[in-house]
């Protein structure tokens, strides 16, 4: 299995817990993070201020928060294949925790 590497070139933010996010070979997702927003490194996220004080990390080439949340930018770029898994993850992780 051939895993591309993407970088992070770009962001917008275009709505609560949505962002676009530009790479390096010219394409661009529209995010929702609101359904992976769970687990003790993500659920802080929920906070609109912290999501929204999101940064491009120049080294890592993706996107970072205050907190160390941070995604792996070929899973940024590859959203839609990653969502519905990242979301089931999410809900076993706020079973646990209740």
């Amino acid at each position: 299995m051939i895993h591309s590497i993407y970088r992070v070139v770009s962001f917008e933010i275009v709505g609560p817990y949505t962002l676009r996010v530009g790479f390096d070979d010219g394409t661009e997702q529209k995010i929702d993070f609101q359904p992976v927003l769970g687990g003790e490194l993500f659920r802080p996220l929920r906070d609109l201020e912290l999501l929204n004080g999101v940064r491009l990390d120049p080294e890592a080439h993706t996107l970072v928060w205050a907190n160390g949340a941070d995604f792996d930018p070929a899973t940024l770029h590859d959203w839609p294949e990653y969502v519905d898994d990242l979301t089931a993850l999410v809900h076993n992780w706020e079973l646990v925790s209740a």
